[in-house]
C-alpha cells in the first residue's frame, strides 16, 4: 500500500469519526434546550407556590377573623333570644 492510500484512509477514518462527534453533539443540543425549559419552568413554579403560600397565610387570617365575628354575632342572638 502507498503512502498515499494510507493518508487517504487515516483521512477517511478521521472525517468519519468527527462526522459521528457532529452526530452526536447536535442529539445532545436539543436535550440541552429541554433541560434549560424544563429549568426554568421549575422556577416559575417555585415562584407560583410562594405566592399561592402568601395567599394562604391572608386567608387563614381572614377565616378566624370571619370565624371570631360569627361566634360572637351566633352569641347575641342567643342571648338576644333568651331575653325574649
Amino acid at each position: 500500500m502507498s503512502r498515499l492510500d494510507l493518508a487517504a484512509e487515516r483521512l477517511a477514518a478521521a472525517l468519519e469519526h468527527l462526522e459521528k462527534a457532529a452526530d452526536s453533539a447536535a442529539a445532545r443540543a436539543p436535550l440541552a434546550s429541554v433541560d434549560s425549559g424544563l429549568e426554568s419552568e421549575r422556577q416559575a413554579l417555585l415562584a407560583r407556590i410562594a405566592a399561592l403560600e402568601e395567599e394562604l397565610a391572608s386567608l387563614s387570617g381572614i377565616t378566624e377573623e370571619v370565624e371570631s365575628r360569627l361566634d360572637g354575632a351566633i352569641g347575641e342572638i342567643r342571648a338576644a333570644l333568651a331575653r325574649s
